[in-house]
């Protein structure tokens, strides 16, 4: 099975949540980094186009609500 382009950056912004928060954890981003800066800078540029807010919010959003129950 081919992931699609969007189920790929589903689990690129996935990942990079949890690498954003291990590193915020650590105190090892630069100041004034957001979760949305971060994410940005790790999506491959072939893929750029299916990246978006609402789909950090609800990726974000899925994520935490699976981790806290």
């Amino acid at each position: 099975m081919v992931l699609t382009d969007k189920e790929k950056m589903i689990a690129i912004i996935s990942n990079g949540i949890a690498v954003f928060s291990l590193l915020q954890e650590r105190d090892s981003l630069p100041k004034n980094t957001t979760m949305y800066d971060f994410i940005l800078k790790i999506v491959p540029e072939n893929i750029k186009s299916e990246l978006s807010v609402e789909l950090i919010d609800e990726v974000f959003q899925f994520v935490t609500s699976t981790h806290s129950s």
